[in-house]
């Protein structure tokens, strides 16, 4: 079953626990390129990294997370968001023991910094 649009946008609120400016920060450190699938357009970039892009562009547009200012194209991305921090979440328990993990670095590019309680 999908989630609703006001699921998806307040579970992307408590998941996503780095702000557009400590996002940006991490991905413009080399270890943030480091962790995820590279995508099909022989860029490099990881479709981790890419959604980080994506979710800057969210907060940003949207600072005070009025469930209003998102459009479709945000809700689309933001329920891409939580599923993947929410199923690596479940199946990695290594990304909160260890900071340095590829589990770790990898949902830093979706926005959910493990070591944040």
């Amino acid at each position: 079953m999908v989630k609703d649009k006001q699921t998806v946008i307040e579970e992307f609120n408590e998941l996503v626990n780095m702000s557009a400016s400590d996002l940006e920060t991490w991905l413009k450190e080399g270890s943030s390129e480091s962790a995820g699938w590279s995508k099909d357009d022989g860029s490099g970039e990881t479709i981790g990294h890419e959604s980080g892009r994506k979710i800057i562009e969210i907060l940003k547009k949207n600072p005070r997370k009025d469930p209003d200012g998102y459009d479709d194209d945000d809700v689309d991305h933001m329920r891409r968001v939580v599923a993947y921090c929410k199923r690596h979440l479940a199946q990695e328990s290594k990304a909160k023991q260890d900071p340095d993990s590829k589990s770790a670095r990898s949902l830093k590019n979706w926005g959910h910094d493990p070591t944040k309680e």
